[in-house]
């Protein structure tokens, strides 16, 4: 199984292309990785040795992002999760391939291999993805048939998966840019309201910068709105205006 006609020296040059074009279609990170997954899935397996293929990605701060190569895969993960651990955690926790070659032979996490058995899977291989800093990713591909141990398959899996990590790695960076610049505009955007929430009540209230900004905070305390929001108001209700709006050229 994985043989499917790949050759254990086949590069995968074509997953790093194909990433870039993804990423240009599809920006969200879920959507990213069910693109990779069917494509995963199509070039490690064959119509003669099916095999499906989810990928997960953990990162610092953000939702952990799953998605699989079709409905048979879904939520395999979070299988692993209520049952405690699986294949796929494993390869994350230890950084090494993991392979169940026959899940009727497989004496751990017996829950979990019930589960996977009842969706007609023989076997997985789980194969974590090298990332950037914390982040953490694996992908597993489940096969209809046993995985025979040191099998060509096996070392074409791992090739595919080195290519893709280091498309991910740069998508993710990417992404973490484009976060980054969008937190930045929103903060900026909240001091310039800020400031001129504050402007306002020191001209109509004679007072000093400290004390209108005492003004804003008492009011945001005493209302439990955010500061923001409570000087968004001010702003309006000064400028007559229903929405108060901040331009910054990029």
């Amino acid at each position: 199984m994985l043989d499917g006609g790949v050759s254990k020296d086949e590069d995968f040059a074509d997953v790093a292309l194909h990433l870039q074009e993804s990423f240009l279609q599809n920006p969200g990170v879920e959507a990213l990785l069910g693109d990779l997954a069917a494509y995963a899935s199509s070039r490690l397996g064959s119509a003669d040795h099916e095999c499906s293929c989810e990928i997960t990605v953990v990162r610092p701060k953000k939702p952990v992002a799953t998605a699989s190569s079709n409905s048979s895969t879904n939520a395999m993960i979070q299988l692993e999760s209520r049952y405690g651990d699986g294949p796929g955690l494993m390869a994350m926790r230890t950084s090494c391939t993991v392979l169940v070659a026959d899940l009727r032979q497989e004496g751990r996490w017996p829950e979990y291999v019930q589960a996977v058995r009842g969706q007609g899977f023989l076997s997985v291989l789980s194969i974590p993805a090298a990332l950037e800093g914390e982040a953490q990713g694996v992908v597993s591909i489940y096969c209809r048939q046993s995985i025979a141990p040191g099998s060509a398959g096996i070392n074409a899996a791992e090739a595919f998966v080195r290519r893709a990590s280091a498309g991910l790695t740069l998508v993710l960076r990417m992404l973490k840019l484009e976060e980054t610049k969008e937190g930045m505009s929103a903060a900026m955007q909240t001091r310039t309201v800020i400031d001129l929430a504050t402007g306002a009540i020191m001209a109509q209230n004679r007072c000093s910068q400290a004390a209108a900004f005492k003004l804003l905070r008492d009011a945001s305390s005493t209302r439990n709105m955010k500061l923001r929001d409570v000087a968004a108001a001010v702003v309006s209700s000064i400028a007559g205006a229903a929405d108060t709006f901040t331009y910054f050229d990029e």
